[in-house]
């Protein structure tokens, strides 16, 4: 069994990270913006007070140095690559697709899909697959006004993962699953939300509790 804590959407509201860990969690996954589009190095202090490992992709909200400071720490950047825990296989991809809003770290769904291959590649299917990104699949926790809002290609891989961990709209936490695979956005850290995720020994064997402090 891996107790898994998911955080996302921290946005600089650093000082809950402690109440996070009192959780005891074995890992810690974040799922992007660490920051407000601050300066990368205010991360660096939040990424000191965890003391489990952590897997960090980075969000749409956080400047692309931010992948300096994630690599400069304990935490591992899992940023376009792939790596193998035992029975656990942990993929990521971070920032967004494209928004209104021109915020520091987005791609275009040619640069994430590209960035998914690449990193699926270098890992191997396991007990359980896990992808850490920010923005949701298309049409899966993605609704902001009516209208879906979610990544295209993060959503064309879908099925190649047992479990998604995402962020990004705030409005939309929750946990669903689609084409059998367990979608969780726990919404923002930053308000005190977070999701603990139990793996058990055998495959698809994910439980998921979303918490408020």
């Amino acid at each position: 069994m891996t107790k898994i804590l998911l955080l996302t959407d921290i946005h600089g509201q650093f000082e809950i990270i402690p109440a996070f860990m009192e959780l005891g969690p074995d890992m810690v996954l974040i799922a992007g913006d660490l920051t407000d589009c601050g300066a990368p190095e205010e991360a660096r202090g939040m990424l000191d007070m965890i003391d489990v490992p952590c897997f960090v992709v980075p969000g749409n909200c956080d400047q692309k140095g931010i992948i300096n400071i994630i690599e400069e720490s304990d935490a591992v950047n899992l940023h376009g690559t792939s790596l193998e825990i035992g029975s656990i296989t942990i993929t990521g991809v971070g920032g967004s697709n494209p928004t209104p809003f021109g915020t520091p770290f987005e791609l275009s769904e040619e640069e994430i899909n590209e960035l998914l291959e690449q990193a699926i590649a270098r890992g191997g299917q396991n007990v359980h697959n896990i992808l850490v990104v920010h923005a949701p699949p298309y049409g899966t926790l993605d609704e902001v006004g009516g209208a879906n809002v979610g990544c295209r290609s993060i959503r064309s891989h879908l099925r190649e993962f047992d479990l998604v961990c995402c962020g990004h709209i705030h409005d939309h936490s929750g946990v669903m699953e689609e084409e059998g695979t367990v979608i969780v956005n726990p919404g923002p850290a930053a308000e005190g939300k977070c999701a603990v995720i139990i793996l058990g020994e055998e495959a698809k064997d994910i439980q998921v509790d979303l918490i408020s402090l």
